[in-house]
């Protein structure tokens, strides 16, 4: 096929690419444009309608799955459209375009004393990217998720109209396009409200639990006083030591307990070494990790990380990057997995069923021979958002290798997995998912939001411009 901005000049460049979800178990072949202003994606909108493609939205490329994928079809990439608008370090309000990253925001923001007030796991996920997806923090069941403190965004329609969204002035598109996993339309600024910091550090406390039941009592017993709770669970554990792992609480220093906020609130001081120990390349750690990413090499790192934390349980302090993008120390970690990649499960479930659900959801894993490799437990609230994942209770994240020879057996667990959220009224969330079926989505979050959404949708976008494969695999109907 002849590439199709030869039809129309006007559009920005475009490259016929394989692009992959993060994880790297999904993949696709896209014609995948980079504009960089809003005419240039009014430009790829009609580009696509003309030759009869559909157009997903990209940001980072941070989502596990396939919600960024959009096979065969148009991939509109906005990493280029990076640019803050605007910022006020008295009121802590930035104003970004689509394709600048949580990295991008904290520099810009964190010698003025403002941090961002929700991040995911990694720093180098887009405004737009994270807005579509509502990313949570290890503070959601006391920050919310992201979408909690965008101010107002403006959102451009397939339809080529521009219209501004907040919580007063069209709050029902709001409420969808947040979480609409970019299927309403095409963000082109927001408008974020950052928490005020009065350190660059956080005062953290390490907790080893010997059990799930033990994990979710240490969170319960610090959900008042602290401001960023998260586990680190072993799958490998079994028996009376099922759910072990790791608890660290954190709270913002307040003023005066910091003697050198001017310091440690400077951009150097936030950023993460490049060097492992002093000495390893980060860059390089992954290769080194992949004779460890099998089920023996897994239980033995598990079992060691384990042992020398029951070892060190004093309290320290933490840069604010250190503690919220652990991950992000040992780039590209995922391809320690080898070439099938990882999926994660992640489900959410309210509180009076998480002990419940979790531990049958690790025993299950463990009888089907499919340990996860690491498994993240979270507390989370409700919200008001119209395609939320989130609940009052508990997430628990569970990331599992993928090989040529699993894959079928992977998607039967999984929907095992689901068959027990389900039963426990719980959700998911579309940025991690890679198996969810449409029926499962329809049970989680009910008909009549599913419904609404649809509506939306279709208010937004009558031709079904906006489309990609986590779309077509969980609304087949449309």
């Amino acid at each position: 096929m002849a590439s199709p901005s030869s039809v129309l000049p006007t559009a920005p460049p475009v490259r016929r690419e394989r692009i992959a979800g993060w994880g790297g178990a999904s993949s696709a072949v896209s014609y995948v444009y980079r504009p960089t202003t809003v005419d240039d994606v009014r430009a790829v909108f009609d580009l696509a309608r003309t030759h009869g493609l559909t157009v997903g939205l990209r940001g980072a490329g941070r989502s596990y799955g396939d919600a960024a994928l959009n096979t065969d079809n148009v991939c509109l990439d906005l990493s280029l459209m990076n640019r803050i608008l605007g910022w006020d370090p008295e009121e802590g309000v930035m104003r970004v375009q689509p394709g600048v990253t949580i990295r991008q925001i904290w520099r810009h923001a964190i010698p003025d004393g403002w941090w961002p007030a929700v991040v995911p796991g990694t720093m180098f996920t887009t405004a737009g990217g994270s807005a579509a997806m509502n990313v949570h923090g290890k503070n959601n069941w006391k920050a919310g998720p992201l979408g909690e403190h965008i101010r107002d965004l403006e959102l451009l329609l397939p339809t080529g109209r521009l219209e501004r969204c907040s919580r007063t002035e069209q709050p029902e598109l709001f409420h969808g396009a947040i979480g609409g996993f970019g299927m309403l339309g095409c963000f082109t600024s927001l408008s974020l409200q950052l928490k005020r910091v009065h350190s660059g550090l956080l005062a953290v406390e390490p907790i080893v639990v010997r059990s799930l039941e033990a994990m979710l009592a240490a969170f319960e017993e610090r959900l008042a006083r602290a401001d960023y709770l998260v586990g680190w669970v072993d799958g490998f554990a079994t028996g009376a030591h099922l759910g072990r792992g790791l608890v660290h609480a954190a709270r913002y220093l307040g003023p005066g307990e910091d003697p050198e906020p001017g310091r440690s609130l400077q951009v150097d001081a936030q950023e993460l070494s490049t060097r492992l120990f002093g000495v390893l390349p980060a860059s390089v750690a992954w290769r080194l990790m992949r004779p460890f990413t099998n089920a023996l090499g897994l239980r033995l790192v598990n079992t060691a990380h384990y042992h020398l934390a029951r070892r060190h349980r004093d309290g320290y302090r933490e840069s604010h990057t250190g503690f919220a993008f652990l991950f992000d120390r040992v780039p590209d970690w995922q391809r320690a997995l080898g070439p099938g990649g990882l999926i994660q499960h992640q489900s959410f479930v309210p509180a009076d069923r998480a002990r419940e659900v979790f531990i049958a959801e690790l025993r299950l894993a463990q009888r089907h021979g499919l340990r996860p490799y690491l498994g993240v437990l979270k507390r989370h609230r409700s919200d008001a958002f119209l395609m939320t994942h989130a609940v009052d209770g508990y997430s628990l994240a569970l990331e599992f290798k993928v090989t040529r020879g699993n894959r079928a057996h992977l998607r039967a667990l999984t929907a095992e997995l689901d068959a027990l959220v389900i039963d426990a009224g719980g959700r998911f969330y579309l940025a991690k998912d890679s198996t969810l079926a449409p029926e499962t989505l329809a049970s989680s979050l009910g008909r009549e939001r599913l419904e609404r959404f649809r509506a939306l949708k279709h208010a937004c976008d009558p031709e079904g411009l906006l489309a990609t494969d986590l779309y077509r695999r969980l609304f087949p109907a449309s």
